[in-house]
């Protein structure tokens, strides 16, 4: 039985690692997805990080 006591703490910690993963997944996104953009954005312009991150290094240089 030395085998089931070996095999039962991975397993658990195998179990609600998937459970936070999905948890991760699912929250990703939806209702207030727009208010936590909103929110990021407010804090790039504030610390003066403007620009969008989409289009990071996409442009030409001004020489």
């Amino acid at each position: 039985m030395d085998y089931v006591s070996a095999l039962v703490p991975p397993i658990v910690m195998a179990a609600f690692f998937i459970g936070l993963v999905r948890v991760i997944v699912k929250t990703q996104g939806g209702a207030a997805k727009a208010k936590e953009d909103a929110a990021v954005d407010a804090a790039l312009a504030r610390t003066g990080g403007g620009g969008n991150a989409a289009s990071a290094g996409t442009s030409a240089p001004d020489a």
